[in-house]
């Protein structure tokens, strides 16, 4: 049986025949903390909410194999689906203020996924609920517990979300930028609270987002996506240090933190390529410094590596900074 929480082999999502996301494979070990990043559309939160379940018509998933905890979710009935979901794997959405109902108290809130999932009642029910809001920093939670969403500020709603997600003690937490719109201060509180369960709760954690340098600091794993497709994905702090992938590059020589002296941040010329007007060869093609003809006749696959080292991965034909890895197992 595969070590591994979640397994995703080729998953694709489609809206009207136009690919979202294509070929994604992503492994997830239990515990783990793996950042997603990527640009706006990158395709980071369409794969995510495919996991979930919540890609509605005219959107179109399909996957050689969605294995969470040795469950096959492609063959899983809605019943059984509906068990894991929500429960084992739990989602924190990037606003919070547009994902909770505004016509119920965030309490009424939590205790809807606690009487869904954990068939709590009664006073039970209301001490577990303010347990909750104790343990996501929310103060004076006896009061608070019947705030309305618009009561409360960006950073309690979204403490508000996050206790609803660790309601049911999840295997798998997704945060899907769970740092937008908010200050820098609250920013910090969150993603510290977010760490702080994860380690308390010993579940994996799956951070998005499009800001590397959050993620170097929480994930100990990142996959890169561009255009739909995972591009890279390596170890932190292997892949700060030596990217494979010139995306990867590129997006590392824009984070002023990465690039301390620089005199001017590199910007990363042209536009990624629309649903419709995709290359027939790699997408970043267009926009690479080291393409050359063979980029633009195939499509690379996301290869390893190193032989025996899953976690170091590129989709390039000419992957970069690999003169000190040891191509026959193991690092020079």
């Amino acid at each position: 049986m595969s070590q591994n929480l979640l397994t995703i082999r080729n998953l694709a999502v489609n809206f009207n025949g136009l690919p979202a996301v294509d070929r994604i494979n992503l492994s997830i070990a239990p515990g783990e903390v793996v950042g997603v990043v990527g640009e706006s559309g990158s395709g980071k939160s369409v794969t995510m909410m495919a996991l979930m379940g919540l890609i509605d018509a005219p959107g179109k998933v399909t996957a050689d194999e969605v294995t969470f905890n040795g469950v096959d979710l492609l063959k899983a009935s809605p019943k059984a689906r509906r068990k894991i979901v929500g429960k084992d794997i739990a989602m924190v959405f990037q606003d919070a203020l547009t994902s909770l109902n505004p016509s119920y108290t965030v309490g009424y809130q939590i205790k809807e996924v606690l009487k869904l999932h954990e068939g709590l009642r009664g006073d039970a029910l209301h001490r577990r609920a303010l347990e909750l809001l104790d343990q996501v920093g929310i103060p004076d939670a006896k009061n608070r517990i019947t705030s309305f969403p618009h009561q409360m500020s960006g950073g309690m709603n979204q403490r508000v979300m996050i206790a609803m997600a660790v309601a049911c003690n999840p295997k798998l937490l997704i945060a899907d930028e769970p740092t937008t719109a908010l200050d820098v201060t609250i920013q910090a509180q969150i993603m510290d609270l977010l760490v702080k369960l994860q380690k308390e709760r010993g579940m994996a954690l799956v951070l998005i987002s499009h800001d590397l340098a959050v993620v170097s600091e929480v994930a100990q794993r990142v996959a890169v996506m561009y255009a739909g497709e995972v591009i890279e994905t390596n170890r932190v702090p292997d892949i700060f240090r030596a990217p494979h992938h010139p995306y990867t590059e590129a997006l590392l020589a824009a984070i002023p933190e990465h690039n301390k002296g620089a005199r001017r941040l590199a910007a990363l010329p042209g536009m990624v390529p629309g649903r419709d007007d995709r290359p027939s060869g790699c997408l970043f093609a267009p926009r690479c410094k080291y393409v050359v003809d063979d980029c633009r006749k195939a499509r690379p696959a996301l290869d390893t590596l190193v032989p025996g080292n899953d976690a170091m991965r590129a989709r390039c034909i000419k992957p970069l900074n690999v003169s000190n890895l040891d191509l026959t197992g193991g690092a020079r």
